[in-house]
């Protein structure tokens, strides 16, 4: 369905079925994505999957501007593994949140100093006012029920002058018709996402919170190599292993028929990837935003 330009599934989902999905596919997203579950960004073309991962988790690290010792959280952090990456690589301590008991488990076998793994909804997440430098969500927002109480509590948790970087993924703004219909709807459905925006909804709803939009690029270009690598490492894995043909035909959570649909998206521009850099003004209640600082860069 579409409402207002956000894209709602015909099946209401919600934390619950977002869990269920994320429990009940754990080997299969292990085996097609890797401990990292989300994009890769690509700069040249060169570069394995394992590296594209991990450029899009130092390009969140770097739009974060972290310093040694900040309090930082991951939102919807999965098997931990960027909450770990920027502990490691920038000193930093970081409480990561997952609906996924499977996910957090993973995560408590491969555990970091300074890194919290904590099963429990972001929209009800315990955390005090002002108690965090930085925070990130990287293609979570998506399983959002609650998107304006999303922003809404990094808003409140966030310290004066802290940081909120957001990579998601986004319906093209004049998506509309059979793209909706085919590709975004069933997306939705099949990914257990309540509801998919625009740029133009999400940078709305940041603002809404109080957030400074500092600034936001488009990354779609650099990111779509992900879906063709995904569906590859899936035929392989069907063609030899027993027990993921047995979890990819028997399971409830059907996203593996996504992954086409993910392609032709990109492909027809029904789907954008965008980075989203946000701030929470100062002590000072400074809201002043540069005149560029929206500028769409496209990659």
């Amino acid at each position: 369905m579409y409402c207002h330009g956000v894209i709602v599934p015909d099946i209401s989902q919600n934390a619950v079925a977002v869990a269920d999905h994320y429990d009940e596919l754990d080997p299969i997203y292990r085996r097609v994505w890797g401990e990292h579950v989300h994009h890769g960004l690509w700069a040249t073309g060169h570069e394995t999957p394992g590296e594209a991962v991990e450029a899009l988790v130092d390009t969140v690290g770097d739009r974060l501007a972290l310093m040694p010792g900040q309090a930082c959280v991951d939102i919807g952090c999965g098997y931990g593994s960027t909450a770990r990456r920027l502990a490691v690589n920038y000193g930093v301590r970081v409480t990561g949140f997952t609906l996924s008991a499977e996910q957090a488990c993973y995560a408590a076998a491969h555990s970091a100093p300074g890194v919290d793994i904590q099963v429990r909804d972001w929209l009800d997440n315990g955390l005090a006012d002002a108690s965090v430098d930085a925070a990130w969500a990287i293609e979570s927002s998506e399983h959002m029920v609650d998107k304006p109480g999303f922003f809404a509590e990094a808003h409140r948790v966030l310290a004066p002058g802290g940081r909120l970087v957001v990579c998601a993924w986004l319906a093209g703004t004049d998506a509309n018709g059979w793209k909706v219909r085919h590709l975004l709807e069933p997306i939705c459905r099949e990914g257990r996402l309540p509801s998919l925006g625009t740029r133009e909804e999400y940078e709305a709803m940041a603002r809404a919170a109080g957030f400074l939009v500092d600034g936001y690029e488009d990354v779609s270009r650099r990111v779509t190599r992900t879906w063709p690598i995904c569906a590859g490492r899936l035929v392989k894995a069907l063609l030899v292993d027993r027990e993921t043909r047995r979890l990819a035909l028997g399971a409830r959570n059907l996203f593996v028929l996504s992954i086409p649909r993910m392609i032709l998206a990109y492909r027809t521009g029904a789907m954008r990837y965008g980075i989203f850099t946000l701030s929470k003004a100062g002590k000072d209640g400074a809201l002043h935003e540069p005149g560029t600082s929206t500028e769409q860069k496209q990659a």
